[in-house]
């Protein structure tokens, strides 16, 4: 079993090093544990650090193309150096190194397709209470959209098996977290947790810039997700309000014409906005009817890239050169790598 390490950085020359320090040379049922730095355009000399502290693996984006992206070159790039579980931590140092035995027992004993680190939110020091409180609530929200137990959603560091990496595909630009997990519970992967210990922080976050920034991130994350992955479930709850009202009004009106007195013009204010808010109503279902049906190409899609990509990698074995021009692949551009 090949374990890869990615670990994403943007701007980590100082923290690089003690995040790889700790990094376990042998792991029980794992053959052979390599590194992989993802640079994302970093201008303080990340990759020339990564390449003094031997790193096995250094691939850079020529332009910061944000931590989502990052994620996924790491993940394309693990596959295609033949990782059977890869592990994703960050290079500032918060997730400590000596945990990752821990974090790919499960897989190693074939209990879980992703483990994710449970930070323990309410007993690190560092973190405010409405951090806490925001940490808690995003991740109780996603626990409801993904159908899944994880108890810290948001927490980068990872284990993934190959299987799941092939199955994960990045659609959001702003943070992976939340979105791998809902893929995940959405395509039946198994996930399980195991509860790790952070180290204080090393600098501010890059992602969380203030409450207001997280929750408008976060929120637009998860609902755009529950509505790519529930669409009908998603237009039944706004189409709901409009029918309803439409229904009570519509209602309204017969009751009224069939015990009160017949007169032209009477009652037509519950019949015209009845019928208006009940026809919105209809309209908002149809448009879920026919969000449903393209979930399921999207879902066959789905399927065949994920067999596409299996496939690609079982018969490509790309030299080192090759590997260096997927990193920026999105942006139609060259990178560079060791």
């Amino acid at each position: 079993m090949k374990l890869i390490i990615q670990i994403p950085c943007l701007n980590e020359a100082e923290t690089l090093p003690a995040t790889l320090e700790g990094i376990p040379s042998s792991i029980p049922g794992v053959a052979s544990i390599e590194t992989l730095v993802i640079d994302d355009g970093s201008d303080d000399g990340t990759v020339e650090v990564a390449k003094s502290l031997g790193v096995d693996h250094v691939v850079r984006h020529t332009r910061t193309m944000g931590l989502a992206q990052t994620f996924a070159t790491g993940l394309e790039h693990g596959l295609r150096l033949g990782a059977d579980v890869i592990v994703n931590t960050d290079g500032d140092n918060q997730y400590p190194a000596t945990a990752i035995p821990n974090l790919v027992a499960p897989i190693i004993e074939g209990e879980a397709d992703i483990v994710v680190a449970n930070r323990q939110i309410r007993d690190i020091p560092y973190f405010s209470p409405v951090k806490k409180f925001l940490q808690w609530a995003g991740s109780s929200l996603v626990r409801w959209v993904s159908g899944t137990e994880v108890p810290d959603a948001p927490c980068g560091f990872r284990a993934y098996t190959r299987e799941a990496a092939l199955r994960l595909n990045i659609l959001t630009q702003y943070s992976y977290t939340l979105e791998t997990v809902i893929q995940a519970g959405k395509q039946g992967l198994r996930i399980s947790s195991v509860p790790v210990q952070t180290n204080p922080p090393t600098r501010p976050s890059r992602l969380q810039h203030s409450a207001f920034h997280f929750i408008k991130a976060q929120a637009g994350t998860i609902l755009r997700l529950y509505a790519f992955y529930e669409p009908l479930r998603t237009f039944t709850y706004l189409a709901a309000p409009f029918l309803i009202t439409g229904s009570i009004l519509l209602l309204r009106f017969l009751i009224l014409f069939i015990i009160g007195e017949r007169g032209i013009g009477r009652y037509q204010q519950s019949l015209t906005i009845g019928i208006g808010l009940f026809l919105v109503g209809v309209i908002v279902g149809l448009f879920g009817i026919q969000a449903d049906i393209a979930s399921k190409h999207r879902r066959l899609t789905q399927e065949v890239l994920y067999r596409l990509k299996k496939i690609e990698l079982e018969n490509t074995v790309p030299k080192n050169s090759e590997l260096d021009k997927l990193a920026d692949r999105p942006a139609n551009s060259n990178n560079d790598k060791d």
